[in-house]
């Protein structure tokens, strides 16, 4: 099999879906002829995505809940199943960021705003969803987790944030060992730096100076990317790809990138 036609139908939930990299996951899926619940706790926005879903010939549909809250989780996956009759997987992209401060200057109401959406809403996401799935008996389950590279390394004044990834980590190979014999696989990626909302009011030249700093490869990341990485994950070519943490970062992760002179520079051609 050399495309994705495995995941025609297949039913998904996307958290966190009104913007970034969970609607560039939420249109890369429905593009490929899956049908998509959309959540976030903007609906006007999200309400949008379905729209612009179904005027390009997919089928997705909206509902708001904050991942946050138990409750709302539930009621979540419960119209996604009684929507489409069963749910084969579920992408816990929904996140928030964390205030820059050393540890001793964090508030615990900071600490607790941060793991309840981080960590939290992923643990719940992950249960009611699997929940769902074992009932629906799908041959081809998948629990996709979106961490970060602060998932995987630590950074001066981000201790909440990191710990909230790593917390993200560590469920995702927990309960990919879990539910391996139940045909569902449970995979997180960590996205480095990526051109989403965030950057909307920043100057062109500011985001290509801190790209150069942030990304070896000297550019942000499309949100395309991670959509097309979380399509395999959701895909039958990727069945035997379980418990895996996978960076997209252009090499952040790997390592420091620092300056290097070559002895032939010529080999460029310049």
């Amino acid at each position: 099999m050399t495309n994705f036609t495995s995941v025609k139908e297949k039913v998904v939930i996307v958290t966190g879906a009104a913007d970034g990299l969970g609607k560039a996951i939420a249109e890369t899926y429905a593009a490929n002829g899956m049908l998509v619940v959309l959540s976030d706790v903007n609906e006007q926005l999200g309400q949008k995505v379905v729209e612009n879903i179904s005027e390009s010939g997919g089928e997705a549909v909206f509902y708001k809940a904050n991942v946050a809250n138990e409750e709302e989780i539930i009621a979540l996956v419960q119209f996604a199943v009684e929507n489409y009759g069963e749910l084969d997987g579920i992408v816990n992209n929904a996140g928030i960021a964390a205030p820059n401060k050393v540890l001793h200057e964090l508030s615990l109401a900071e600490f607790e705003a941060v793991q309840n959406v981080n960590f939290k809403g992923v643990f719940l996401g992950m249960k009611y969803g699997i929940e769902a799935i074992l009932k629906s008996k799908s041959t081809g389950g998948f629990v996709i987790n979106i961490a970060s590279l602060a998932g995987l390394q630590a950074n001066s004044g981000m201790s909440l944030y990191t710990a909230s990834k790593h917390a993200v980590v560590g469920l995702t190979k927990n309960a990919a060992l879990d539910y391996a014999a139940h045909n569902i696989t449970v995979n997180a990626i960590c996205p480095g730096t990526f051109r989403t909302a965030i950057w909307n009011d920043a100057p062109e030249e500011v985001i290509t100076s801190l790209a150069k700093q942030l990304s070896p490869n000297g550019r942000l990341g499309d949100p395309t990317e991670i959509a097309n990485l979380a399509l395999f994950l959701a895909s039958d070519l990727s069945r035997f790809t379980n418990g895996s943490i996978i960076s997209m970062d252009a090499g952040a992760s790997a390592g420091k990138a620092l300056p290097l002179e070559w002895e032939n520079p010529g080999i460029l051609g310049e």
